[in-house]
């Protein structure tokens, strides 16, 4: 094949609609983090913040792993699931001796550290790419057993695979990956085609379980969260208060950009350094909804939903259940984040720590999202047609001529 069919095939079968899509809200979300850290930026007498940085240098890598990943068979990937599964399950295992969290957490152990410059910490979170190597492990895990995947052994194997990541993420107390890890488990089994009575009894039993769940894994700081939002009568005003700061900040924040916003760099809040805390992160859609408003937020909407139902569309075009499933399981993933996180902006859901897609600072987040996207990919690239290539053997003999 000649270098211009290659090159033709490799352009054609390249998901440049969805790279595109993506590579453009993380540059609208590097925007909206430097635009969130500029004073202090300022203060600190530097062009860019860390976190911004960090931030794109993370996705600028991610965008270049995304483009390799495109390239390999994802049939090849599932097959290296031992691999996959093998090193995941160590990061979250050395969270326990060496993990690090936020300062009004001293308890939790989100972030592994990974070295030190100067007075900066570099962190990565393990959670992050267990995310992607769950997908591939769950999704191998389902291959082996899709023609008895009904039976109570089968469902009942399935239940505990999830369960162990879920249960290692909780007890480091980082509920909100838990939730999506749980999300995740759910939609693919939805999707591989478990009987819904399997999702009724556990269901009730999630239910059964609940004052358990409440009483032994759940902090007092999560515990508190849910109640500021669904009965904030249990705490005092104090409590509350404190509990409910941020979200409140936030929605003052988005409220007052009203339909066009303040202008790009003119936030109130934004631009204030008594403004709503961690925008730059959990609380990006607070720049967004102030500085551009709801027409901002809507465009955001937008383009996060067409990301999505690119990735449902190739799951749909698959041929083979395995790239069904990796794509339905990024599918869930990204739409679980963006649910809760925008949710969480809004104050219709509890704060608990979880990242808008592309759009938050943090390396770990928008390095291994775009695993994920180039796992997509690959799906597209090997499930599209090429047409048969015409040849012509010449100077062969035959008796039959």
């Amino acid at each position: 094949m000649s270098k211009r069919s290659s090159l033709k095939f490799t352009l054609k079968e390249t998901d440049y609609i969805l790279y595109l899509l993506c590579i453009l809200t993380s540059a609208f979300g590097a925007l909206m983090v430097y635009s969130a850290t500029r004073n202090d930026a300022i203060a600190d007498g530097i062009f860019i913040s860390r976190d911004c940085l960090i931030m794109i240098i993370a996705s600028g890598v991610g965008i270049a792993l995304c483009a390799f990943i495109s390239f390999l068979d994802y049939d090849s990937i599932v097959r290296l699931w031992p691999f996959v599964g093998a090193v995941c399950l160590l990061l979250i295992l050395l969270l326990f001796p060496f993990g690090d969290g936020p300062s009004d957490r001293p308890n939790a152990r989100c972030w592994l550290p990974i070295l030190t410059l100067g007075d900066t910490k570099v962190n990565f979170q393990p959670s992050e790419l267990a995310k992607i190597g769950f997908i591939i492990t769950f999704t191998a895990h389902i291959e082996a057993v899709k023609d008895n995947i009904n039976s109570i052994k089968n469902v009942l194997l399935l239940a505990l695979h999830a369960l162990v990541p879920i249960g290692l993420i909780i007890i480091t107390d980082d509920l909100g990956s838990a939730i999506v890890f749980a999300i995740i488990f759910i939609g693919m089994m939805f999707v591989a085609g478990v009987k819904l009575r399997y999702f009724a009894v556990a269901f009730g039993t999630g239910i059964a379980f609940v004052p358990l769940l409440w009483t032994k894994f759940l902090s007092t700081f999560h515990r508190q969260r849910i109640l500021a939002i669904y009965y904030p009568e249990a705490l005092s005003e104090y409590d509350y208060n404190k509990i409910i700061y941020q979200q409140q900040r936030c929605v003052n924040a988005i409220g007052s950009g009203k339909i066009w916003g303040d202008g790009l760099f003119k936030g109130t809040y934004t631009q204030s350094p008594t403004g709503v805390p961690v925008n730059e992160s959990d609380m990006v859609l607070s720049v967004v909804g102030e500085e551009l408003g709801f027409v901002g937020c809507m465009a955001l909407l937008l383009v996060l939903t067409a990301i999505i139902c690119k990735i449902a569309h190739t799951a749909k075009k698959s041929r083979n259940l395995t790239g069904a499933l990796l794509c339905y399981g990024v599918v869930f993933m990204i739409g679980a984040q963006t649910i809760i996180n925008i949710g969480m902006c809004l104050m219709l859901l509890p704060s608990i720590g979880i990242t808008l897609p592309f759009m938050s600072a943090g390396g770990s987040s928008n390095l291994c999202i775009y695993f994920a996207i180039g796992i997509a990919m690959s799906v597209y690239r090997f499930n599209c047609d090429r047409p048969p290539v015409n040849f012509r053997l010449t100077n062969i003999s035959t008796p039959f001529a």
